[in-house]
């Protein structure tokens, strides 16, 4: 299989879907692989390292598309490069198609097979491939909330872990999953007051099993949530329903009840947001205010990090793109389950039960796009 690999275009996306070191690795597997010049840059990564790994370079995205029988992206197809998919074509990249009517018409028109890394799952019922970004996005999420909450960028001026004879800042994380872990913490370690809310019982013991004393847990009711919400300085949104849109769960009447400067962290963004009033950011301008709210809602917070997030999301990923490109996609998906649940898109029908519920569109269940 000929597999591409393209440069991000997302703006201030660093990362890159495909390592020199998963080069080699389809190479070896007498696959051929063309990535476009500079795609690797802004993860540290150079030509000459692709070069060595035996890929081919391409000066154009429009030559990678042209040769590719498999797209690798990070980032879900900005219009330009979705007008450059072709029927047959296979994309393996995060898509977030739920809260993205724009997108999900153009790659049902593309006629490609779209699969998701966000709706692989695993046989312990976890998705492996969100979860090296979900763990890298919960880390940053303390740090670019203490940031948020700086009086020069509108927040509280409230210092996360405080000093001697002042209480440090009050976090409020909402979900216990990857991302609400590792924010609760990194931001405990920080020296923040943490409470982590989730609507698990089982993971409400876990977490206290295994991090009791470090942070508290609480269970996510409504009340609850807004009890506590009063009381926070940063507010991290860390809620996930796999492949649809995110629930909404600060409102915007209630952002009156919460502390002025206040800092929310919408690390679910990527599905819509968590709360009402959130809208995707980027890395160049990733804050804005609401009602003396401060949001910090940046669509690719991993790409900050690039080089780690391109290693982690290449060290998971490589697997599966190894399968696909080994068995093709219909071999590869009757083969696993969990990668046939990364299928959201095929031959103009949306695959994905949470996608067509999101957006009112009938659905081809993946195993009859199987066999279609």
């Amino acid at each position: 299989m000929h597999i591409g690999c393209p440069t991000e275009i997302k703006s201030q996306e660093f990362r890159v879907g495909l390592t020199p070191n998963a080069a080699h690795e389809a190479v070896t597997h007498g696959h051929t692989v063309t990535v476009q010049a500079g795609c690797g840059t802004g993860a540290g990564f150079s030509d000459n390292d692709y070069a060595t790994a035996g890929a081919n370079i391409a000066d154009t995205a429009q030559e990678v598309f042209a040769v590719a029988d498999m797209i690798v992206k990070v980032k879900e197809p900005q219009a330009i490069e979705r007008a450059m998919l072709r029927e047959g074509q296979i994309l393996f990249t995060y898509l977030h198609l739920a809260p993205d009517p724009d997108q999900t018409r153009d790659l049902i028109a593309s006629g490609a097979t779209c699969i998701a890394y966000e709706t692989v799952t695993d046989r312990n019922g976890g998705l492996p491939l969100l979860a090296p970004m979900s763990e890298v996005a919960g880390r940053l999420a303390p740090q670019v909330g203490a940031w948020t909450l700086q009086k020069a960028n509108g927040g509280r001026g409230v210092l996360l872990g405080g000093v001697p004879g002042v209480g440090p800042a009050r976090v409020l994380v909402i979900g216990g999953g990857v991302v609400g872990t590792h924010a609760a913490r990194i931001a405990a370690g920080m020296g923040a007051d943490v409470t982590v809310l989730d609507r698990s019982l089982t993971r409400l013991r876990y977490l206290d099993d295994i991090f009791g004393g470090v942070f508290r847990t609480g269970f996510a009711s409504a009340g609850n949530t807004m009890d506590l919400a009063r009381q926070a300085d940063l507010i991290v949104g860390a809620v996930l329903v796999p492949g649809a849109t995110a629930p909404k769960l600060i409102s915007r009447a209630q952002l009156s009840e919460l502390k002025p400067g206040a800092a929310l962290v919408d690390v679910a963004i990527d599905q819509g947001g968590c709360f009402e009033t959130s809208k995707a950011t980027t890395h160049e301008d990733p804050i804005f205010e609401v009602d003396g709210i401060m949001h910090y809602c940046v669509a690719n917070m991993p790409g900050a990090v690039a080089r780690t997030s391109t290693i982690a999301l290449g060290n998971a990923t490589m697997p599966f793109m190894l399968a696909l490109a080994d068995k093709g996609w219909r071999q590869a998906c009757a083969d696993d389950p969990h990668l046939l649940a990364g299928l959201n898109v095929h031959a103009g029908h949306v695959t994905y039960d949470a996608v067509g519920a999101a957006l009112g569109l009938d659905i081809m269940t993946p195993q009859d796009a199987i066999k279609a």
